[in-house]
């Protein structure tokens, strides 16, 4: 069900989610949470939770900003508890702190890999995945690049893939005879390995001579400052940012019809690049008060319209009880 409160919807600024992209400590955006009693307005009253320590999450800059969210709400009602949330990519995050033992939650923009799962079972972690959110990844260009304002999957790889084009007129010879500036996720990104499993193509492999980064706010300048780039992020980056830079709607062959990224047509299955996000919890966290009652938290709001204001697409009711019922059996295991 939708929370629309007014204390919510006040306190999310999507510009301010998603403009934050180096590490940002959500304790800094920490509140209290007021209760009215009953009778009169005098018996106001300010209601502490009890509920101490912290949670650490790494991992997707896509699915930051959700979790970035859900750090700002849970600790509104629980200001002495600490949630950090850090942008180091869905690979970085793994490979350097969940899989390590250095942080309770990863955010994820693809499933986690059989290597993954081997790294963490080699620190005795074990992984739980939550689907908490879908996205329509974009494929965006310049405003100015009236040329194009559709791609197939082939011609996506053509710009993408390994001894990718240099040239647009080498993907359409109608094109301008300019050469393609790229910006796109780093390879530590989940959206780099969605794109490249999904679209590209594991055989050919994705192109390494483009710009990369995980900030997804320098892919969208650079395309912004180019006429001839072109560059993918979620779906939460562009509709933040659609008086920058145009979306490209996108088919998978040359006999399907061209759809536009948006949260109806991702939620429809009808856009080819729609995705499901997740977060993955260290099982052996959950014995731990605090990230239990946030990951809590955050399974319920996923469902609710903070995720939809956020730019995804939120989970419905039959998934969110599905992932309660995952989290119960886990927390009993460690308990």
């Amino acid at each position: 069900m939708a929370d629309q409160s007014p204390q919510r919807r006040s306190s999310l600024s999507r510009r301010k989610l998603l403009g934050g992209l180096s590490s940002v400590g959500a304790a800094a955006i920490a509140g209290c949470t007021r209760s009215t009693g009953g009778g009169s307005n005098d018996d106001e009253t300010t209601t502490e939770s009890e509920l101490t320590g912290s949670v650490t999450i790494k991992g997707s800059s896509t699915v930051y900003p959700v979790s970035l969210a859900m750090a700002e709400e849970f600790q509104k009602a629980h200001s002495k508890a600490n949630v950090s949330v850090d942008s180091t990519g869905t690979g970085g995050g793994f490979k350097n702190h969940f899989c390590t033992g250095n942080a309770d939650i990863n955010d994820a923009s693809r499933e986690i890999k059989e290597t993954e799962i081997e790294q963490c079972s080699s620190n005795d972690i074990e992984p739980i995945k939550f689907q908490i959110a879908g996205d329509a990844l974009t494929v965006a260009v310049n405003n100015d690049a009236d040329w194009v304002d559709c791609l197939t999957f082939d011609e996506l790889t053509q710009i993408w893939g390994s001894d990718g084009a240099q040239r647009w007129s080498d993907v359409r010879s109608e094109w301008p005879d300019k050469q393609i500036d790229l910006y796109g996720p780093a390879s530590t990104s989940g959206t780099f390995d969605w794109f490249t499993s999904n679209v590209v193509g594991e055989e050919r492999g994705h192109r390494s001579d483009y710009e990369a980064t995980e900030k997804d706010n320098v892919i969208v300048q650079g395309i912004e400052e180019s006429k001839h780039a072109i560059g993918y992020f979620g779906y939460a980056y562009y509709q933040e940012s659609s008086d920058r830079v145009k979306a490209v709607e996108v088919k998978r062959s040359e006999s399907d019809t061209c759809t536009a990224p948006s949260l109806d047509n991702a939620k429809d299955g009808s856009y080819p690049l729609a995705r499901p996000l997740y977060i993955y919890v260290a099982k052996e966290s959950l014995a731990n008060q605090t990230v239990s009652e946030f990951v809590r938290f955050y399974i319920e709001q996923a469902e609710t319209d903070l995720v939809k204001e956020i730019g995804y697409v939120p989970e419905s009711e039959s998934q969110r009880d599905e992932n309660l019922d995952t989290l119960d059996a886990a927390i009993e295991d460690v308990q």
